[in-house]
């Protein structure tokens, strides 16, 4: 039996250095199960690994991919494993989901309930997930809140839960005129990103900003947030780092996924998808646009698209 998978073994633009590559499959090692992937989608979350923006903590060669939908397939004889072959599950932070096979650690896979719909299970962790914990940790109940890149995955998630979480006010920053309407059909009041003094007047009049983008954006805004307010740092999609303005009043916090997952012990990490789970039953999603595996290159062309209005996602 073989197994393809999408690797690349030195940083650079994806669609230049990842490899479709097919190989036999190894034996199973002990202690882990075998997930056969369904579907996986591409988030910036996966791509940006691969231009080595994030050199200090990953090297090549690796699979790309960290989230996606599969079959178990085969368990370990020497694993105590509380799944069984034929169930859905996420087969999370293991070693690539761009691939056929994933052999994962079942003490970090997550079971997919029966009625989640595929559609919203292989999109169940990364940006959900972040917009959750980041909920937790900045509770939005009678506050102002700003999210910026509103038309980005993970900003509409916040966006909603926002909403139904009590805040007084949700706003969302967009650069590109297509996201307009979907972000008022979420409840929020749009801003477009170019519009300097709108920026700055509703900046006056908040209480969090939830920042995807950084730069130049960043720094405006938070050269008129109040004193007592807070700019949440989750992404950078601008590529640019933001100085920190004279006369800047917000506090500054850093979330990263990956720095919750670090200490995370396994029975907290599936009470979070126990958590998450019903959340998601509720949440519009975008529709999916569908790559076959091997037509990778099409998906990251689409992916990259400015203003696309479907998720992108490969089918194994």
């Amino acid at each position: 039996m073989d197994n393809s998978a999408l690797w690349y073994r030195q940083f650079g633009t994806p669609e230049d250095v990842l490899t479709f590559e097919t190989r036999a499959l190894k034996p199973l090692a002990g202690g882990l199960a075998r997930v056969q992937m369904l579907a996986a989608p591409l988030n910036p979350s996966d791509l940006i690994p691969i231009t080595g923006a994030y050199r200090h903590r990953i090297s090549p060669p690796q699979i790309a991919g960290y989230e996606g939908l599969g079959v178990v397939t085969e368990i370990s004889a020497s694993t105590a494993c509380p799944f069984k072959a034929g169930q859905r599950v996420l087969p999370l932070r293991a070693n690539g989901t761009w691939q056929n096979y994933v052999d994962a650690d079942p003490a970090w896979m997550v079971a997919v309930p029966d009625d989640i719909d595929d559609e919203i299970a292989l999109r169940g962790y990364i940006n959900p997930l972040a917009a959750w914990l980041m909920l937790d940790l900045w509770p939005v109940k009678d506050k102002h809140i700003v999210v910026t890149a509103a038309g980005s995955s993970c900003a509409r998630l916040l966006i909603q839960w926002a909403i139904a979480n009590g805040a007084a006010s949700v706003h969302g920053i967009y650069r590109s005129a297509s996201r307009k309407a979907e972000i008022v059909a979420l409840g929020a009041t749009a801003i477009d990103m170019t519009n300097q003094p709108a920026i700055e007047t509703l900046a006056a009049q908040t209480d969090i900003v939830f920042d995807a983008v950084g730069g130049d954006l960043a720094r405006l805004l938070l050269g008129h947030m109040p004193q007592g307010s807070s700019l949440v740092s989750y992404g950078l999609l601008s590529a640019k780092l933001f100085a920190l303005p004279e006369n800047a009043h917000a506090k500054i916090h850093r979330f990263h996924l990956r720095d919750r997952l670090e200490t995370v012990s396994p029975a907290k990490w599936q009470s979070w998808f126990d958590q998450l789970w019903p959340v998601l039953r509720d949440t519009f999603l975008p529709p999916l646009a569908i790559y076959d595996f091997a037509n990778w290159q099409a998906a990251i062309e689409y992916f990259n698209q400015p203003g696309r209005a479907e998720k992108p996602v490969l089918q194994f």
